[in-house]
């Protein structure tokens, strides 16, 4: 779908700071806030502005994060996620193209806890081979989650 260039600056301004009031956006945007309300509604009714969130402080993060790369036996995708789903450090799950299967992002406050998932998931039923990567540092973060 395409939009035009004051609702790509509205998404901007609002992925900056998604508590802007709608008089301030449009004052930024040099247009009425009638019209900037009624851009709003219609980028979430057409699905590309799809909620307004928080993003966590460096206080309320996970302390450890990791990407898990997994390889898995022909057909046992659907109970791969499905044993995915059940681990409440599991983060997000992608499928992809190449030589894994899937990319599962994990967070947990202790290494313990990290651990015991890194397990379970190596021996979750359909489970070729997995390869974890925990993340050390930041060094640039576009606020994507």
């Amino acid at each position: 779908m395409q939009i035009d260039e004051i609702d790509q600056r509205l998404i901007t301004l609002l992925s900056e700071d998604a508590r802007l009031p709608v008089a301030d956006l449009a004052r930024r945007l040099g247009i009425a806030r009638t019209t900037v309300q009624a851009r709003i509604e219609r980028l979430q009714t057409r699905g590309l502005i799809d909620g307004f969130t928080i993003r966590r402080g460096a206080a309320l993060r996970p302390a450890l994060r990791a990407t898990v790369l997994i390889s898995i036996e022909p057909r046992a995708g659907a109970a791969v996620l499905a044993r995915l789903r059940k681990l409440p450090v599991v983060e997000a799950v992608h499928t992809t193209s190449g030589r894994v299967d899937m990319i599962v992002t994990l967070v947990a406050q202790t290494t313990e806890e990290l651990d015991r998932t890194l397990d379970l998931i190596g021996e979750a039923q359909g489970v070729k081979s997995s390869e974890s990567l925990i993340h050390l540092s930041t060094k640039m973060d576009r606020g994507q989650g």
